[in-house]
């Protein structure tokens, strides 16, 4: 009964790319997994449902229905993934109230780091509501190897007051094509796609920790 979501101010900071490979890396753990999709792109969503053997899936699109409906997918599944929508509105406001665990994405940008103060703040306005839930951590997705900015985003976000996670996932184009190939990068094949997956191994393992 954990429900993880993935949080964040921007589009395009790779809050679908992670609920997805969340609930792929999950069933492959012989979890019970569901996805709420709250993003209005459903890009989750119609990921999911197009590969074999899907998690349950269900499309919520206001506050009421997450309220009303997290609590009873969870309580039949061992793991609820849900992917937020962009910006900080208030269905991710109702999201953090129902969540044990908030993730945060974030690109190694100036305008993301900012972005990821935000959503740090609302989340820490959640935790106040709720006496210290949700867990949350922040986690770099699609950076560059060997850029200057990426150390120097880890160290902003490092400041930011929430855990970050030492697990990075870093830009492919095995992940890029992982939709269009209604898979993800556990199932393609090659060496980009089998980094990938141990990037993403690494990240889920340290997040379920918390």
């Amino acid at each position: 009964m954990k429900v993880i979501a993935l949080v964040g101010q921007k589009g395009g900071i790779s809050k679908s790319t992670t609920a997805a490979h969340l609930c792929r890396w999950l069933m492959e753990q012989g979890n019970t997994v569901a996805l709420l999709d709250c993003d209005a792109q459903q890009s989750s969503s119609i990921w999911m449902s197009a590969i074999a053997s899907p998690p349950t899936i269900e499309v919520l699109a206001t506050t009421d229905e997450i309220l009303d409906r997290v609590p009873v997918v969870a309580s039949a599944h061992e793991f609820t993934v849900i992917d937020g929508p962009a910006g900080l509105s208030e269905l991710t406001r109702t999201i953090l109230l129902r969540a044990d665990l908030a993730l945060v994405p974030c690109k190694p940008t100036g305008v993301d780091v900012r972005s990821a103060a935000d959503t740090v703040r609302l989340i820490e306005q959640a935790q106040s509501v709720r006496a210290g839930a949700p867990k949350a951590a922040l986690f770099l997705a699609m950076a560059i190897k060997g850029t200057n900015l990426k150390s120097e985003s880890l160290e902003v976000l490092g400041g930011l007051g929430v855990p970050v996670l030492s697990s990075v996932v870093h830009q492919r184009q095995a992940i890029a094509d992982a939709f269009g190939q209604t898979s993800t990068v556990f199932d393609l094949p090659g060496r980009a796609a089998a980094d990938s997956a141990r990037e993403f191994e690494k990240l889920f393992n340290e997040a379920i920790a918390l």
